[in-house]
């Protein structure tokens, strides 16, 4: 299976690939929902990888790709044990992801976009980007911390 230079060196349990539209982030969910059936996902982490992913399959239509149909958008996971990896990557020209506005700033929290890497970051347990942010790795680990 070839991955293109982007995922070259992964090994993908699962991945699929879809034009830059909206509405296909419908196909981005039913793989999450999947995963997480497949591999008995805690329901306290579910949320935070829907939310995450989600942004980030957002960001790779609206953003990456410019909502650019001729474009497409690739979602893939890998599990490694007790973490799951998903990868979101997109056909755009990146983006500066070290020098993001901070939405909780108060001249930014009433602007109604601009938290969903804020958003990724806190709720998953890793994020990277890679491809000059037009690739994203965001983990999470599956077992529920013990309290």
């Amino acid at each position: 299976m070839t991955m293109g230079a982007l995922t070259e060196d992964v090994h993908f349990t699962q991945r699929i690939e879809f034009p830059a539209k909206a509405e296909n982030i419908h196909l981005a969910e039913k793989l999450i929902d999947e995963a997480c059936a497949r591999y008995n996902v805690h329901e306290s982490l579910y949320g935070n990888i829907l939310i995450a992913l989600t942004e980030a399959v957002n960001n790779a239509i609206h953003h990456g790709n410019a909502l650019d149909p001729a474009k497409q958008v690739q979602l893939g996971y890998v599990m490694d044990g007790d973490k799951v990896t998903f990868v979101v990557s997109d056909e755009g020209p990146g983006f500066d992801h070290e020098h993001l506005p901070d939405p909780t700033d108060p001249q930014n929290i009433e602007k109604p976009h601009g938290r969903g890497v804020f958003l990724m970051r806190a709720l998953a347990d890793s994020v990277e980007f890679s491809d000059n942010g037009a690739t994203v790795a965001i983990g999470f680990n599956l077992v529920p911390a013990t309290a």
